[in-house]
């Protein structure tokens, strides 16, 4: 499993540092690595089919006690099916092992499932299920005419009394009429119920067979699923070992995700720690199409996730020296980053956030925010102050109310979408249309937040108009005039490749190209909460057009 370069890296310097594999570069052994790798999968023709639909694939270089340099390569998740592949790494725990106790217990799983659709599919079962269902309808029926009928009798007699041609006799058969309506209904009500009652007696004995197997199958399910986390016992740089529960134990959610431990990176540093070998750096690249819910460029690298990875590599990582985290660079330099303001007066502001400042504090509290800055810079003002965010690597303007009352204006303002903004991105690619409508529902994805993926079925709607402004042979200039406000709205409606398929430029979460996010607020037009004019403000990009 561990290749020898195919060419030579005499020349190419090895890493000070082991990659922050949560924002990184690729370096340059791993795109020499990534480039024998994805050679290797072009010239394997049976899986070209399952390979064209997508999946992530990992490549790290190693140092051997000896001094040897080379590299090992891993998929996500199964290949052909399986989990053991030459010219690949081998799971942390092989969950395809036929006598292992995953098959043994999926296979119970399964007989289970298969006895719930047959007793739910069963003619008994779904006879009675009509039954009840159609004699319910029925005994409402019959009840509802009775009271119609009932209400007819008694209006009636009413009548009758009402003209006041009644004696004793007829006001004692009137009397007796009514009383025996009313114990027939009774008695009516009574027999419906009874045959009702031994309907849902006979459901409910059918129900409860397959609800106890349903219950057996989650516990089962529940405990399957421990046990393999339990299995995937995982090493770190120190040589300590830790399994899945224990490392996700002090998470938010203290379960791990199902698929966890199955990733290329962890994968990849058990054998490298396995065997002894140092590591020195890593990459991840997606190979075929993309799928439906995010952006995915074949060919491009990408972060490991952070939801099913995160906690995994941060243990898995402890022991070696990684690079400092880009993010949290960034987060530290915003301090030294300007704000300049575009607008002022006794109720609200306009400033021109830079790229790299985040709009409200966040999770490092050395960082400088936004609303930290304003916040000093007016200090009698009342209220929440921001009353709109940009993502920390968009820059451009943003709306700042002095009082509470202002701040209520401008966010009905935004509430209602009569606030217009326009967005400058300069794209990687060129659009089909040179103008058109983006509508993509979005929603945060489970397992690696803050990315957001296109979700037809629970994603909350997202809108964005284009148009294009300049093309060129690589790249385009295009506005966005976004007419919802969801996170990352803009990124990925330009990213996916429902939408434009041209990911803007700089942006590491959804396109391939590192550096500045090539995405401004150019533009924002509302109305003043106190004068009433309309405004508009501009602030022009500060990156290359």
């Amino acid at each position: 499993m561990l290749h020898s370069f195919a060419t030579s890296i005499a020349g190419i310097p090895l890493p000070e540092k082991f990659t922050y594999p949560f924002c990184y570069t690729p370096h340059p052994l791993c795109i020499l690595a990534a480039r024998e790798t994805q050679a290797y999968l072009c010239a394997q023709a049976q899986w070209q089919d399952e390979l064209q639909t997508g999946k992530m694939f990992g490549v790290l270089v190693v140092q051997t006690s000896g001094g040897h340099i080379g590299y090992l390569a891993a998929f996500s998740g199964l290949l052909a099916g399986k989990s053991h592949i030459p010219f690949f790494v081998p799971p942390v725990y092989d969950l395809q092992q036929p006598d292992g106790f995953f098959k043994k217990e999926e296979k119970l799983i399964s007989q289970l499932n298969a006895r719930i659709d047959r007793l739910e599919q069963s003619d008994t079962y779904r006879h009675t299920r009509q039954t009840l269902h159609d004699s319910k309808r029925a005994a409402d029926q019959v009840l509802t005419d009775a009271k119609l009928r009932m209400k007819q009798a008694k209006a009636e007699r009413d009548a009758l009394r009402t003209r006041g041609n009644t004696d004793a006799e007829t006001e004692r058969r009137l009397t007796r009429e009514s009383q025996f309506q009313k114990a027939e209904y009774r008695r009516q009500k009574q027999a419906l119920e009874n045959h009702i009652a031994l309907l849902r007696q006979q459901m409910s004995a059918q129900e409860g067979l397959i609800e106890q197997l349903k219950t057996e199958r989650k516990e089962r399910s529940a405990a399957l699923q421990r046990r393999i986390f339990e299995h995937f016992d995982l090493l770190n740089a120190n040589g300590e070992h830790r399994n899945l529960c224990q490392i996700f134990a002090p998470t938010v959610h203290r379960t791990p995700p199902a698929g966890a431990g199955e990733c290329a990176a962890p994968k990849l540093l058990q054998q490298a720690y396995l065997h002894g070998w140092k590591p020195l750096c890593m990459a991840e690249f997606w190979w075929g199409d993309s799928p439906k819910s995010e952006p995915r460029r074949h060919g491009h690298y990408y972060p490991a996730c952070k939801g099913k990875c995160g906690p995994i590599l941060s243990f898995m990582l402890q022991g070696l020296d990684v690079e400092d985290s880009p993010l949290t660079t960034a987060l530290l330099r915003s301090a030294d980053l300007p704000l300049p303001t575009v607008y002022d007066d006794p109720w609200l502001a306009v400033v021109c956030k830079p790229s790299g400042m985040p709009s409200v504090p966040g999770t490092e509290p050395r960082a400088v925010s936004v609303a930290d800055v304003v916040r000093r810079r007016y200090p009698a003002a009342e209220g929440p102050l921001i009353v709109h965010r940009l993502d920390m690597d968009t820059s451009g303007l943003m709306l700042i109310a002095k009082d509470k009352d202002t701040y209520r204006h401008l966010q009905e303002q935004f509430k209602n979408r009569t606030v217009c903004k326009r967005y400058l991105a300069l794209l990687d690619g060129n659009p089909p249309d040179d103008s058109g409508i983006i509508r993509l529902p979005l929603s945060p994805s489970p397992f690696d937040r803050p990315r957001q993926v296109v979700d037809y079925l629970h994603g909350k709607p997202a809108e964005t108009y284009y148009a294009v402004v300049r093309r060129m042979p690589s790249q385009a200039l295009v506005a966005f005039y976004p007419q919802t406000g969801r996170t990352h709205q803009l990124r990925i409606h330009a990213a996916h490749p429902d939408g434009l398929h041209c990911p803007i430029a700089g942006d590491a979460l959804y396109g391939t190209s590192p550096g500045r996010l090539c995405l401004h607020a150019e533009s924002i037009t509302f109305v003043h909460p106190v004068s009433q004019r309309l405004l508009t403000f501009h602030s022009p990009a500060d990156f290359p057009l």
